[in-house]
């Protein structure tokens, strides 16, 4: 029985209504992916302004996974509940009624960071009836279940609702869940806290904290604006450059010598740390192409509608499905060894590369798509949920592992997904440029009636989007060949598994226990 139910709630259905509650949290956010282009299309807000504000609600999730068991030991699961749903809510309302950035930045902050902490609230109060041994080659794919179906659903459902709806009636919606959310636990829930002494919140180098938040935006505001003030040539991104060193130099020298910093610098020592963090940067980057050059072939070649394009990557669901399974087999009941599966996520990476190459042509029909997708989905999950467990069996200490975590989250959901979206907006602009030099020097009109031909509707219609799908496969034959070299690599590679035992994971008492006796 979970001790903060009610005694009337029975018991069979209460993991089932935290795992409601957790995917309500999940679905919201300050900005949506399916609503993007509504949001542009009625408002001065360009496509760089959006996934600024998203990429800054990412930073604020990453940032605040350090203070994660603090909170948890200071506060009950009622206080914590009901304040990430009423800041979400609240933040939801303000993103809906402005398009000043100077608001709309911090307040997508603030959302990352109710966001992550509902999150983790209900996960971690479900993880015994998930798994009783505390086996986390079970939690993490469970876990990634939520985490990826809730990417997909929301951005479909938000493309859904701005559809037949204007943009803001998904933030609506939001607020509604958000107020179920509070109504569960006021009528269904009572106060409860792992912790019978709590745990005070002095001690904590909030200053490093907020410090590394505004370089994760200045990177973030580097990577997103860079292709559209054109990158150094631009003095403000210059200053942007210069100012992320500074203030990078100051952090270190703060996490060096301040008694009890925000990230302790000793997680880099731990064996295997730095390899899986690098294997992180190189998945993410390879992964970017969703983001970007699928945005473009489905919008600007195939001229896709938002909801059309969320209901065909819906498709990559079963992809995800199919991989958490992969990675529940493989390390939760079989225990092998992890870097095949890393082999195999890139094989993944792979196989979805090839398919958008050798598909990609105007006269496919988009249902053809499908199994690229699947195969994105699939790769994702398998390498999210290895990489996750590989860096909690290397990790021994359960806090410090939380502060990887923010470093692999840093990369895995913020920073590679910007800088991947800056490298293929820039590849893609100088392959095209080139293709339409090179290409353009053989067009002859020498056989055709001027007085009938529509030159600029040729030049603006069938050359143009022969051009981008030529560059598009150009940039996805070179995600083949790197996806390619890693899964030979992986595929080669004889190394014994991160550790040989698994890691056992203490009561949350204990754990707090142990943490209250160190600051003491």
């Amino acid at each position: 029985m979970m001790p903060m139910f009610r005694a009337f709630v029975p018991r069979r259905i209460q993991p089932w209504i935290y795992l409601v509650q957790v995917m309500c949290i999940q679905f919201s956010g300050g900005v949506y992916l399916g609503a993007l282009e509504a949001v542009r299309g009625t408002t001065n807000l360009m496509i760089e302004d959006l996934l600024m504000l998203l990429y800054t609600g990412l930073a604020g999730m990453a940032v605040w996974f350090p203070m994660l068991f603090r909170m948890k030991f200071r506060f009950t699961n009622q206080q914590l509940l009901c304040g990430a749903a009423a800041v979400i809510g609240i933040c939801n309302f303000i993103t809906m009624s402005t398009t000043n950035m100077a608001i709309l930045l911090p307040v997508c902050f603030i959302a990352g960071i109710a966001k992550i902490q509902g999150t983790f609230e209900c996960m971690s109060n479900i993880q015994l009836w998930i798994t009783p041994p505390r086996d986390f080659g079970v939690f993490f794919p469970v876990l990634h279940i939520v985490l990826l179906t809730a990417i997909t659903g929301s951005a479909w459902l938000a493309a859904v609702v701005a559809f037949h709806l204007p943009w803001q009636m998904m933030h609506v919606l939001t607020i509604g869940t958000m107020c179920f959310v509070i109504l569960v636990q006021l009528t269904l829930c009572k106060p409860f806290c792992p912790m019978p002494q709590r745990m005070p919140l002095k001690g904590i180098d909030i200053t490093t904290g907020l410090l590394m938040s505004v370089l994760m935006l200045m990177v973030s505001y580097f990577l997103v604006y860079g292709d559209y003030l054109m990158w150094f040539r631009s003095p403000r991104l210059r200053w942007i450059v210069a100012l992320a060193l500074i203030l990078l130099a100051f952090i270190l020298y703060r996490l060096k010598t301040v008694e009890k910093p925000y990230i302790s610098l000793e997680i880099f020592r731990y064996k295997n740390v730095v390899a899986i963090l690098l294997v992180t940067v190189v998945a993410e980057v390879l992964l970017g192409a969703e983001h970007t050059l699928e945005e473009i072939y489905w919008s600007e070649v195939r001229g896709l509608e938002e909801h059309t394009k969320t209901g065909l990557c819906l498709w990559s669901l079963p992809g995800v499905y199919a991989g958490v399974v992969i990675t529940l087999f493989w390390l939760g009941h079989r225990k092998w060894k992890v870097w095949k599966l890393f082999a195999i996520g890139f094989g993944f990476i792979t196989a979805y590369a090839l398919w958008m190459y050798f598909k990609m042509d105007v006269n496919v029909p988009i249902t053809a798509y499908r199994w690229a997708l699947v195969f994105r989905g699939c790769a994702y999950a398998v390498l999210a949920v290895s990489l996750m467990w590989s860096l909690h069996e290397s990790v021994h200490e359960l806090e410090h592992f939380f502060m990887s975590l923010f470093i692999f989250n840093v990369i895995h959901m913020y920073l590679a997904g910007a800088s991947g979206y800056g490298l293929y907006t820039s590849l893609f602009q100088h392959f095209m440029a080139d293709n339409m030099s090179r290409y353009g020097s053989y067009l002859t009109l020498t056989g055709v009636d001027m007085q009938q031909f529509d030159m600029n509707g040729f030049m603006n219609g069938y050359y143009l989007h022969s051009m981008m799908s030529v560059t598009l496969k150009q940039i996805f034959g070179q995600i083949v060949w790197a996806a390619g070299f890693m899964t030979m690599a992986f595929l080669l590679l004889d190394i014994p598994r991160v550790r040989t035992g698994i890691e056992k994971v203490p009561y949350w008492p204990v754990y707090g226990i142990k943490m209250l006796a160190r600051m003491g």
